[in-house]
């Protein structure tokens, strides 16, 4: 056998594989999606998380800035690792031995120091909760290339979609009564014990969908891609914009709607300033979220796999759209109720197929590439969006910072629209690729 007929051989031993193992990944991510989605739920980010903030300090640039560092954390790194997980045969091992130190530790120091520090040096306390969220935010983008092309080994692309949509689903839904059982304890115990226990709660989950991830089983797949040095692959990233415009108009597309999504970490605190509303109310807005979530996933999902995620991305931005409109001209608190649902639903759409979308504009060898491009050049944009949405929110207030995040949703979507094609279209998914390999 010479040395071109070993990536055909390679290629069929390795579909061969896939399938068989295919029922057990799927339950097995499945698990960890959930597991994931039930620990946040007891810390959300865009709404239980910055309420914590908030007890701390009164700086609106710091509230802004949590959302700042869980977007900018998990988009901003990947591109530097992409070099490193393409030579990689085998994903898995980078996402669970490193993922455990660089993503799921902090939230158990991010508790500790909940208890140790906010009742008595919140000052201290402000300091080490941005510190463990920088921590697991950053530590998140390392391992996120890595963990997205594990799952696009051993998932072909027309389940891909259901994966993330049923994970997300039943993570969302138990996540309605863990939602629930954090306003009961915000509402029953005294700060900071409250949030104490929210984020215990977090780190408890977290490690549990580690374990399932660990589960998984990927076969080994080599790169028939030629080794470049990091020098080379510097300058090669510019060339793959350059040839690919319907990649590059899908990058700019997403610009838009990561700075459309500057308003939504400020929602919470909005609505609690504006009615003077409890920290249980927020917990209640979080129960909403999630349901908001849970159904979109369900839908989304189905929907992508049916009709690919364009679709899906092009209703996230209208519906980021419209929950910021809502909160403008909203007369009373219980139309907030609507904003977080449709915020859930943004959320939602925005994960599932904002992950999986750049998986089909390449081939397997450059797969990661193209993923790394997708996360890490909007990351760039998701970094300062929150900082720039407190900036306006300290200048012009709430409504100002609302109605412009409106408007870059919309030039997000005209940019979706009109000027990117679906990429499934044009290329195979990655099961058709290997069979016309093997």
């Amino acid at each position: 056998m010479d040395n071109m007929e070993h990536p055909d051989a390679e290629g069929a031993a390795f579909q061969v594989e896939v399938e068989r193992h295919f029922r057990w990944n799927f339950v097995v991510n499945v698990l960890d999606g959930a597991f994931f989605w039930l620990g946040l739920s007891f810390a959300a980010p865009s709404t239980i998380l910055p309420l914590y903030v908030s007890h701390l300090t009164d700086s609106r640039i710091l509230i802004g800035l949590v959302a700042a560092i869980v977007g900018s954390g998990w988009y901003l790194p990947q591109l530097l690792t992409v070099h490193y997980v393409e030579r990689l045969p085998v994903k898995k091992t980078l996402v669970i031995n490193v993922g455990f130190f660089t993503e799921r530790l902090p939230f158990v120091l991010m508790a500790v120091s909940v208890f140790f520090f906010a009742g008595r040096a919140p000052t201290v306390a402000l300091w080490a909760f941005f510190i463990t969220l920088v921590w697991r935010a950053v530590g998140a983008g390392v391992v996120a290339i890595a963990w997205q092309d594990m799952v696009a080994k051993v998932i072909p692309v027309h389940y891909r979609g259901r994966l993330l949509g049923i994970a997300n689903f039943l993570g969302t839904a138990l996540g309605l009564v863990g939602s629930s059982l954090a306003a009961a304890i915000l509402d029953r115990y005294p700060f900071p014990i409250n949030f104490g226990f929210c984020m215990s709660l977090t780190a408890l989950f977290i490690l549990a969908s580690w374990v399932a991830l660990s589960l998984t089983r990927e076969p080994p797949l080599k790169s028939q891609k030629p080794t470049l040095s990091l020098r080379e692959y510097g300058r090669y990233l510019p060339i793959v914009l350059r040839k690919d415009r319907n990649f590059a108009a899908y990058l700019a597309s997403r610009i838009m709607a990561v700075l459309g999504h500057m308003g939504i970490g400020f929602v919470t605190v909005y609505a609690v300033q504006r009615w003077h509303l409890t920290d249980s109310q927020a917990g209640l807005y979080t129960a909403v979220f999630l349901g908001g979530q849970a159904v979109a996933n369900l839908f989304a999902g189905a929907l992508a796999d049916r009709y690919g995620h364009k679709l899906v991305l092009e209703i996230s931005v209208c519906l980021s759209a419209l929950s910021m409109l809502i909160a403008v001209v909203a007369p009373s608190p219980i139309w907030m109720y609507t904003v977080f649902a449709v915020i859930g639903a943004v959320v939602a759409a925005d994960i599932l197929s904002g992950i999986m979308l750049p998986m089909e504009f390449a081939s397997v060898e450059e797969r990661p590439t193209y993923m790394g491009l997708a996360n890490t050049v909007p990351g760039l944009f998701s970094a300062i969006a929150p900082l720039i949405g407190g900036w306006i929110a300290s200048r012009g207030g709430y409504s100002m910072l609302f109605l412009a995040a409106t408007v870059l949703s919309a030039l997000s979507w005209v940019i979706l629209h009109w000027l990117v094609q679906e990429p499934r279209n044009a290329t195979l998914g990655d099961a058709e690729r290997l069979r016309d390999m093997a």
